[in-house]
């Protein structure tokens, strides 16, 4: 077993007690149909009401909406016990800790009511539509339009262009698409959107995308062709203030980001240690060699680093002191130390860390795009920058 890791100043006893719940569940519900969710590509829809039933739902969301009135530690503890538990599949926390927050802090009441409750029993699904093929990191230059109508069929928002790399995109059925409203140029003519669909929406269809690693991950590419919303299911008092609503929350999603590769840092040590000490070569088992015991002992400072360093992170956003330019640096740097660490433990296991049906393989693989989505960590340097 790997040295204990120092104790979390944020965790109270709530938060080890919904660790302890989160990897029985995963553990006896989830894990036995995980290849099969491999091999389709997605999760099936009603995992996320067995998701709801359990509370891993919008764990942090206030009960009067259907939450649990948790903080953010407690959406920390449930995105890392499935990052723990190499369920890659599972999009829980875009759904509770990017959307959910979203129509929280920036819908009205009555939106809140109307979708709150629903994410949070799993009856719906959510996802949050950003980037575009020619856009990547660059919000200011989407493209994505919609053109407000009043017609016989009412005040709606016909929308059209193209969203990629969208996580939840065949399941979601409540999306928050960002998209162009006026003729402001770059961030001012940005506003949210919340599209309620379903797989017979006129207007929207789907692509599941074929990835090197998430696999059990429906990511996909939407397509809106003249997509009809209510303009009533406009975020926000007016057109135009997407851009500083994104930038109030991507602090979070870049944190949450952090914490998924923290937990797959914990988990390649640990399978890597157990490895270690009962495979053999040469007549011995591979740890007795100093060069594996080096590198599992560097692995171990380096979680040790990790771990401290996304601890002080979460503690400061708790407080509310947690700003873009540090969010975006823990994000960068604790996913590159992620890719770092896994590509180290994967050599351990020789030509079985190269095959997928031995976990490490899949952490490789799963912990790559951490150093892409939530914003490439080249664009995550450049905005930390710019404090400096």
């Amino acid at each position: 077993m790997p040295l204990p890791l120092f104790p979390s100043p944020w965790m109270r006893e709530e938060h080890h007690l919904l660790q302890q719940g989160c990897a029985r569940f995963f553990a006896e519900r989830w894990l036995p149909r995980a290849a099969g969710w491999r091999e389709r590509g997605q999760m099936e829809r009603d995992t996320w009401r067995e998701a709801g039933a359990q509370g891993l739902l919008c764990a942090a969301m206030p009960e009067e909406f259907g939450g649990s009135s948790g903080d953010f530690g407690h959406e920390a503890v449930i995105v890392m016990e499935a990052a723990r538990a190499n369920l890659g599949g599972f999009g829980g926390s875009v759904h509770s800790a990017i959307v959910a927050p979203y129509l929280l802090h920036h819908g009205s009441d009555e939106q809140r009511r109307r979708w709150l409750p629903a994410l949070a029993s799993g009856e719906r699904v959510g996802a949050i539509a950003m980037t575009e093929p020619g856009t990547g990191s660059d919000l200011q230059a989407i493209r994505t339009r919609a053109r407000h109508v009043t017609d016989e069929h009412g005040d709606h928002y016909v929308i059209s262009g193209q969203k990629t790399f969208i996580t939840n995109g065949q399941n979601a059925d409540l999306i928050v698409i960002v998209c162009r409203t006026g003729d402001a140029p770059g961030a001012r003519g940005l506003s949210l959107i919340v599209a309620e669909v379903d797989a017979g929406t006129p207007g929207l269809s789907r692509r599941r995308l074929d990835k090197i690693g998430m696999k059990a991950q429906d990511t996909s590419e939407l397509f809106f062709d003249e997509l009809r919303v209510p303009a009533a299911n406009l975020l926000g008092a007016s057109e135009g203030l997407a851009f500083g609503q994104l930038m109030q929350e991507l602090p979070q999603e870049r944190l949450v980001i952090a914490a998924q590769a923290v937990a797959m840092m914990e988990r390649a040590l640990d399978d890597t240690i157990a490895y270690a000490k009962q495979r053999e070569a040469f007549g011995q088992p591979i740890w007795n060699f100093q060069n594996t015991r080096f590198v599992l002992a560097q692995a171990q400072s380096d979680v040790l680093a990790a771990r401290a360093l996304l601890d002080a992170a979460i503690s400061a956003h708790l407080r509310q002191e947690l700003d873009a330019a540090r969010a975006a640096l823990v994000k960068a740097w604790c996913s590159d130390l992620a890719s770092r660490l896994t590509d180290a433990c994967l050599q351990l296991f020789g030509g079985y860390g190269y095959m997928l049906e031995t976990p490490i393989a899949e952490l490789w693989a799963d912990a790559r795009v951490t150093r892409i989505y939530g914003g490439t960590n080249e664009i995550m340097k450049e905005l930390a920058s710019r404090q400096m």
